[in-house]
């Protein structure tokens, strides 16, 4: 199984760690796009910084993010386990899992990334600031860009896709055939169910958390469905959808 995760806007900056090297990445038939993609950041933000602000979609008061960008070649790496943050990888909270439940894990998550296309959790990278919905004069727009390179390293995967994507992150990869993507709603206020907002990235990294540590191997959406259930939620499957009520 590949479940698929948004990357986070926030980001831990590793304070130690050997510089960015992509020849150690997964999926190394990216790294001819991440190499382009890395060095038009870089040169943006080096060499114009008000355009980058532009691009990066960043307030006045963010110019810290730009100069950021210009150091990736050399700025200290970690897991990217360790460096995204924010609610769905708290949610999921990698630190306390136990030995077999981290292999598992690292072994079925992956995130698709604005600046690496797909990395793998134990990919050391930096911290960085490249959103989905960017758009670099030098590059264009990120879903076009990323789209056939990912969604190839995607389709390559032998096991069941389980897609937790946020836009425009899922616009950088064309699912295959028989993946599930996941839908979290809440009760509205006449009893009727809305999407989730403010708690969908929390709903998805404890789904992911228990769909990433199951000792069964989930191959359908079937059996995705059951994990899904026997942890505790309600949810049913609507055709290649999988509709999950958030919990109380």
């Amino acid at each position: 199984m590949l479940i698929l995760l948004p990357p986070s806007e926030s980001k831990h900056s590793p304070a130690r760690g050997k510089p960015l090297d992509l020849e150690t990445l997964s999926s190394p038939e990216l790294n001819p796009l991440r190499q382009r993609l890395l060095g038009a950041l870089q040169e943006l933000s080096a060499t114009d910084p008000a355009a980058a602000i532009e691009a990066l979609q960043l307030g006045p008061t963010q110019f810290d993010l730009v100069v950021q960008n210009t150091l990736l070649d050399r700025a200290p790496t970690a897991a990217a386990s360790a460096v995204y943050t924010g609610v769905l990888y708290d949610a999921l909270d990698f630190g306390s899992l136990a030995a077999s439940d981290l292999r598992r894990a690292n072994r079925r998550l992956a995130v698709v990334s604005a600046l690496f296309g797909l990395v793998r959790t134990t990919d050391r990278i930096p911290a960085y600031r490249l959103s989905g919905g960017s758009r670099l004069p030098a590059i264009g727009g990120l879903p076009g860009y990323w789209r056939d390179a990912v969604s190839a390293v995607v389709a390559g995967h032998n096991g069941l896709v389980v897609d937790m994507l946020s836009s425009p992150y899922a616009a950088m990869v064309n699912l295959p055939p028989g993946a599930v993507t996941v839908k979290v709603w809440q009760p509205g206020p006449a009893g009727q169910r809305t999407a989730a907002s403010h708690f969908n990235k929390a709903t998805k990294g404890e789904l992911a958390r228990v769909l990433a540590t199951d000792a069964r191997q989930p191959r359908s959406a079937a059996q995705v469905l059951r994990v899904v259930r026997e942890a505790g939620w309600q949810a049913d499957l609507e055709g290649s959808r999988l509709d999950v009520m958030m919990r109380d």
